[in-house]
């Protein structure tokens, strides 16, 4: 059995792979002042859930963009689980050749999604991931990774919708009634939800005039099928794609 784990801004996903075939997956939230023990004890308890040991996990592979959490998720690892993660940086194959400016630069998520895609879809493809930022990643014919774009997420727009306006409520990320809103929280609603969804189309019509016509566009992270619901212009949602992509490169490191 095969641990995967995906330290993301806000959430830590986590997923239990056997061979191929992803049992379990999880989402918790990314919180700083956690110790190693108590991060170590959450993930036994997870494994717990499904009736899994530590001691039937065979390998452990991480991505991080959260650096201050990497010491003692490492930590929590070895401890709890017995196992010393495979981390995804430099020295580590991902099969995925790097054509940014400085590839240190780019994010390990954006790079392990590449590797899913390159495995999963093939290029040319733009990867359109939901999380803390919403970023739009360009993937080659050939499986390079070009680069893409960064845009704040929708979590963070709402959020400063909300604390930065006296008058205006805190609200969820839910369909309204109609586009126009006809009170403060639906119009908050309609300008979140098709304000994003219209940040999405443009984007992926931009991307695919650059990566020709034959591009397939795959949306990941938790928002990403409450904005697709709403467009055509997403090919695939895959909410699982960087464990899948993680599994892949423990693979390929083995």
């Amino acid at each position: 059995m095969l641990l995967t784990i995906d330290i993301g801004n806000t959430n830590i996903t986590l997923g239990l792979y056997d061979g191929e075939e992803l049992k379990s997956s999880w989402r918790v939230s990314t919180v700083h002042e956690r110790m190693p023990d108590e991060y170590g004890l959450q993930f036994e308890g997870l494994l717990e859930h499904t009736n899994c040991t530590p001691s039937a996990l065979t390998g452990i592979c991480m991505a991080s963009v959260v650096p201050p959490l990497n010491m003692k998720i490492r930590q929590a690892c070895q401890e709890y689980l017995g196992l010393k993660p495979l981390v995804v940086g430099t020295g580590v194959k991902t099969g995925v050749r790097i054509l940014y400016e400085n590839p240190r630069d780019v994010g390990a998520d954006r790079i392990v999604d590449a590797a899913a895609v390159q495995h999963l879809y093939g290029g040319p493809a733009c990867v359109v991931d939901f999380g803390t930022g919403t970023t739009f990643d360009a993937i080659s014919a050939k499986g390079e990774y070009l680069g893409g774009a960064i845009a704040p997420g929708i979590g963070i727009a709402a959020e400063a919708l909300f604390s930065r306006a006296a008058k205006l409520p805190r609200v969820d990320l839910t369909h309204p009634p109609s586009v126009i809103g006809r009170n403060t929280p639906h119009a908050m609603q309609s300008g979140l939800l098709f304000g994003y969804v219209g940040l999405v189309e443009g984007m992926v019509t931009r991307f695919r005039a650059e990566l020709g016509p034959g591009m397939t566009t795959i949306a990941t992270g938790g928002l990403a099928e409450v904005i697709t619901k709403e467009t055509d212009v997403i090919d695939v949602v895959n909410p699982w794609l960087t464990l899948e992509g993680l599994r892949l490169i423990w693979d390929i490191n083995r």
